[in-house]
């Protein structure tokens, strides 16, 4: 374990951390999880161009992990989260999330089925009690298992032509289904899931078998430049592909410390989701009440005139009303444009004559600049090759 700056809470070490200690020269280290997370490892334009034109590998140990199991794991987690477990086929995966009785986010995952009545859930918060509160009733087990599983992502255009090389086939491997394959003593499952919009893929497997994986990955990937990358170079692809992160985008209803801050996933461009048929579930009653009455509040992607970095900033109607703020912004190598994430009153929209206040450096002073912004579509970059079926090799 290690305290990290002025985080006084020990950190864990995950299992691939002697891989991305070596490999970090700069030594840019933060908290993810209770874990110790490469924020970069020398170049964040060098990794994020492993991302978008080669392959990159990213630890996702810190990635919170609970085990569903039982003879009414699909009924429980149809009854807690927002889409149809029930109809998930054994061996695929599903980006759900769940909320509390007022229909706020509580978080958002990605649902594994591993057998018929075996599931995984993967979020970026802790939520034991509530999920132990929710099996009130079911023939269930939850379990926390984030130290039992070690996982990489292996992400970009050469990523299927990585794992071939490394003996792994996942030429039919379609998106959101996942394959288990034999490694050294054990096995790896490997899915065609990812967080940067790009063709990629999830490898999970026992902390025991990790390192021998991290080494395999990177002697099969040499030729097509592969690199470990931190969560600078991820934040800045996963703004590209429009996805939110939980405690970034959005504050989770149990910890927000106003009540005007949580969103429902109408809210958060998450409704298609709802599966308004599958019966009773948490939140059911209160986001239909939303869906009939309106959403207060709308997430947008914005096109950000120049390249002043709009993180933060405050979005005002006509410049003179305030009309919400940006969640995320960055400025995308692959667009060659300036692009955000934000939560905006959905009064404002559509057309909206949005306006975001940025405070920009200029010849060693602040100055504040008024800049027009135009709501566009997300998916800010969506290339063919993340659905392609089969995985086109590179």
């Amino acid at each position: 374990m290690t305290t990290l700056g002025h985080f006084r809470t020990p950190l864990l070490q995950t299992p691939f951390h002697p891989r991305t200690a070596a490999a970090n020269v700069l030594s840019r280290w933060g908290p993810w999880g209770g874990y110790m997370a490469a924020l970069c490892f020398g170049d964040v334009d060098m990794e994020y161009t492993a991302i978008r034109n080669a392959a990159s590998v990213y630890d996702l140990c810190p990635m919170v992990k609970y085990r569903i199991a039982g003879r009414d794991a699909a009924a429980y987690l149809n009854r807690l989260t927002l889409r149809n477990a029930a109809t998930l086929p054994v061996g695929a995966v599903h980006y759900t999330a769940w909320c509390d009785d007022d229909g706020k986010l509580l978080d958002d995952c990605t649902l594994f089925r591993n057998g018929p009545d075996d599931f995984l859930i993967c979020c970026q918060e802790r939520h034991l009690p509530w999920l132990l509160d929710s099996a009130e009733g079911f023939d269930v087990q939850v379990a926390e298992v984030t130290q039992d599983i070690a996982a990489l992502s292996l992400q970009g255009p050469c990523s299927a032509s990585v794992l071939a090389a490394a003996g792994f086939d996942v030429e039919a491997l379609k998106p959101f289904r996942m394959a288990r394959f034999a490694f050294a003593a054990g096995e790896v499952t490997i899915s065609r899931t990812g967080f940067t919009g790009d063709l990629g893929y999830e490898l999970w497997i026992d902390p025991a078998l990790a390192l021998p994986l991290w080494d395999r990955l990177m002697t099969a990937g040499a030729p097509w430049g592969i690199r470990p990358i931190g969560s600078d170079a991820l934040n800045l692809a996963r703004i590209e592909a429009g996805f939110i992160i939980t405690n970034l985008d959005f504050v989770p209803a149990h910890q927000a410390l106003r009540e005007d801050r949580p969103r429902s996933p109408l809210e958060m461009g998450l409704g298609w989701m709802i599966d308004w048929d599958k019966g009773h579930f948490t939140g059911r009653q209160a986001l239909l009440a939303e869906k009939q009455a309106g959403s207060a509040w709308a997430l947008v992607g914005l096109d950000i005139p120049g390249n002043v970095s709009a993180e933060g900033s405050i979005l005002y109607h006509d410049k003179r009303t305030e009309a919400g703020f940006v969640t995320a912004a960055a400025w995308s190598p692959a667009l060659k444009a300036s692009i955000a994430l934000a939560q905006v009153k959905a009064r404002n929209l559509p057309g909206g004559n949005l306006w975001v206040e940025i405070y920009a450096l200029r010849e060693l002073q602040y100055v504040k600049l008024m800049l027009p912004v135009t709501v566009v579509e997300r998916p800010f970059f969506n290339p063919p090759r993340r659905r392609a079926t089969p995985a086109g090799r590179v």
